[in-house]
């Protein structure tokens, strides 16, 4: 597989040529956690996986890092699909509200990410994680800071 120069794509087209390709060769969180990049559109992601064992807290349920880590991978992916080419971003803040608990045998957790507010330099968006039976399992909101090229 070759990759092509991602330097030379905006955020918009390098999450759809991640979602196309699902280049195993460029280490990432998706690959550590087995997510699955299932909707990539200007503004908004939609990733999801599926619970397992190694997964849980001490209580024997999905530790709320792994929602966490949900919940800040769409919301800032959401904010790069807006960014053009060679900006980059990071995030400055993030709140992670939990509603329920999760069993770890293979559940799948879907998470969206959307943008609220996409500004010079700072962006806002809003993510929503729900089970595979549609129930909310935890919401949040982040803060990235928008890096012109060569921040």
């Amino acid at each position: 597989m070759t990759t092509p120069d991602i330097g030379s794509m905006t955020g918009l087209e390098l999450l759809q040529w991640v979602q196309r390709e699902n280049p195993t060769h460029i280490p990432n969180i998706g690959q550590l956690l087995g997510t699955h990049l299932d909707e990539v559109d200007h503004g908004s992601v939609t990733i999801s996986l599926a619970t397992r064992p190694d997964f849980a807290n001490p209580l024997g349920t999905v530790h709320g890092g792994i929602a966490a880590t949900l919940l800040d991978s769409v919301m800032s992916s959401a904010v790069h699909t807006t960014l053009d080419t060679g900006v980059g971003y990071t995030t400055l803040e993030l709140k992670v509200n939990y509603i329920r608990s999760v069993s770890t045998n293979g559940r799948i957790l879907t998470a969206r990410g959307t943008v609220v507010h996409r500004g010079r330099r700072t962006a806002t968006a809003e993510g929503k994680l729900h089970d595979d039976q549609e129930k909310l399992v935890a919401h949040g909101t982040t803060t990235c800071l928008i890096l012109p090229g060569g921040d």
